[in-house]
């Protein structure tokens, strides 16, 4: 199964908890999972798509992979969301988003017939 990662933007922390909350509850579990994190180091990422694809039941080195990929090639982006993180303050998130690709694909169509 393919992967992708990338940095979305930065949140509020209530904000992106009331999102995935609506997430919830418009439809049932896809393989798109939105992540909130702290910090922006590549440890942190890791550690939620590991939970993540845990929790997903996703092959574990595929991830990864994904996310240090994503990491590696992205070095110019990513010291721009740590400098809009850094910020915003601490009661900001950085949102991500991991998904298998087939998934991402079914909600970005879903999204289309709204």
């Amino acid at each position: 199964m393919a992967y992708t990662f990338e940095i979305l933007g930065v949140s509020p922390v209530l904000q992106f908890f009331n999102c995935q909350q609506e997430i919830l509850v418009q439809k049932p579990q896809t393989g798109v999972a939105y992540l909130g994190s702290y910090k922006c180091t590549l440890d942190t990422l890791l550690e939620s798509a590991e939970t993540t694809a845990n929790s997903q039941g996703w092959h574990l080195d595929a991830v990864v992979d994904t996310v240090v990929s994503f990491w590696m090639n992205n070095m110019e982006s990513i010291r721009y969301w740590q400098d809009r993180l850094q910020h915003a303050g601490e009661q900001s998130l950085m949102i991500s988003r991991l998904a298998d690709l087939k998934s991402l694909r079914s909600e970005f169509e879903w999204l289309l017939r709204q």
